[in-house]
C-alpha cells in the first residue's frame, strides 16, 4: 500500500484516460456508418500501415536527435565549450521557432519528398527541448558534489558517467518525453510532403469533407502521444536514481 501511494499520480491516471478515450472511440466506430471512402481508410489493413509508418518516423527521429543532442549538451557544458552554449541554444531554437509546416516545404526543395525529408525536418524541430534540458540537468547538479567526488579521485569523464549524469537523468528524460510528444503531433504534417503517417486520415477527411475520417485520424494521434508520454514517463521513473524525485 506505500508502495502504491509513492507512485506518482499521472503514472496511473494517464493509462486510465487512455482507455476510456480508447475504448469510446471504439464503441463510436462500432455503431457510426462510414462512407465507402472512410471504410477503406478506416480498415485494419490500412490502420496498421499507417500507424507503424507514423510510429516510424517518431521513433527514427527521436534516436537521431537523442544521439545527437544529448552528447552536444554534455559538450556545451564543459569548460571547453562552455562559451558556445548560447549559439548553440540560440540555432536550436530557429527550428522550435519556425513553422513546422514551412520548415517541411524548406527542406523538400533541398531533399525532395517522402520520408528521408520528413525525418529532418522532424529532427530539427525537435532538437531544443532535449538539448536544452541535457543542458539545465546537468547544470542544476550541486558543485560540492562534484568537487567532493573529484576529492576522492574519480577521473573527470568518470564523475560525469557516475555522477553528473545519473543525477541529471529525470531532467534528461523529460526533455525525452516532451520531443516524442513533439514528434508525433508533428509527425501528421509529413503527409503534405508524401510521407505516410496518421496525418493522411486528417487531411483526407478534410480534403473530401470527410468528417469521421478527420476526427479518427485526431483521436487516434492523441492516443498515440498518450501512450508514448505514458512510456517514456515509466522509463523516466525507472532510470531515476532511488532518493531523487
Amino acid at each position: 500500500m506505500n508502495r502504491l501511494r509513492r507512485v506518482p499520480l499521472d503514472v496511473w491516471f494517464e493509462p486510465l484516460i487512455i482507455v476510456v478515450i480508447g475504448a469510446g472511440y471504439l464503441l463510436w466506430y462500432r455503431s457510426t456508418t462510414f462512407t465507402p471512402t472512410e471504410q477503406a481508410s478506416l480498415s485494419w489493413a490500412n490502420l496498421q500501415t499507417t500507424i507503424l509508418e507514423h510510429i516510424k518516423l517518431t521513433v527514427v527521429a527521436t534516436v537521431i536527435v537523442v544521439v545527437v543532442a544529448i552528447p552536444l549538451g554534455i559538450a556545451l557544458t564543459r569548460p571547453t565549450l562552455k562559451r558556445f552554449e548560447p549559439l548553440a541554444v540560440n540555432i536550436a531554437n530557429i527550428g522550435q521557432a519556425a513553422p513546422a509546416v514551412g520548415l517541411l516545404v524548406l527542406f523538400t526543395f533541398w531533399l525532395g519528398t517522402g520520408f528521408r525529408t520528413a525525418i529532418v525536418g522532424l529532427v530539427v524541430y525537435a532538437v531544443l527541448p532535449i538539448l536544452q534540458n541535457t543542458i539545465v540537468g546537468l547544470r542544476q547538479v550541486d558543485q560540492r558534489t562534484i568537487e567532493a567526488s573529484r576529492g576522492i579521485g574519480f577521473s573527470g569523464t568518470r564523475t560525469l558517467l557516475q555522477v553528473e549524469l545519473p543525477l541529471a537523468v529525470p531532467v534528461i528524460l523529460n526533455g525525452v518525453r516532451t520531443a516524442l510528444v513533439i514528434l508525433v503531433g508533428t509527425a501528421t504534417l509529413s503527409t503534405f510532403i508524401g510521407a505516410t503517417s496518421l496525418g493522411t486520415l486528417i487531411t483526407t477527411g478534410v480534403t473530401l469533407f470527410l468528417p469521421k475520417l478527420l476526427v479518427s485520424g485526431a483521436i487516434l494521434v492523441a492516443l498515440l502521444a498518450l501512450i508514448i508520454d505514458w512510456l517514456g514517463r515509466l522509463v523516466e521513473l525507472a532510470a531515476t536514481p532511488r532518493g531523487i524525485s
